[in-house]
């Protein structure tokens, strides 16, 4: 019974902190991959020339041409 109830707490943990995510629509023009969910961003463009993207080891994310991911 003890085991049952951590790992329903657990898996109640769980499916809240996903939950937190923003999912949207995405605006046009972003590339969605074929399996992959959009998420929304959560703050603002860390500057100019950086764009919504999404990376297989990162995930969404703001990416510049040079800069590479911005890293909050």
């Amino acid at each position: 019974m003890h085991r049952l109830l951590t790992t329903t707490i657990a898996a109640t943990a769980l499916c809240t902190t996903l939950a937190a995510c923003t999912v949207a629509e995405p605006r046009p023009g972003v590339y969605v991959p074929a399996g992959v969910v959009y998420v929304a961003p959560d703050y603002d463009v860390p500057g100019p020339g950086y764009y919504w993207d999404y990376n297989v080891g990162i995930g969404w994310g703001w990416w510049h041409p040079r800069h590479g991911w911005h890293r909050r």
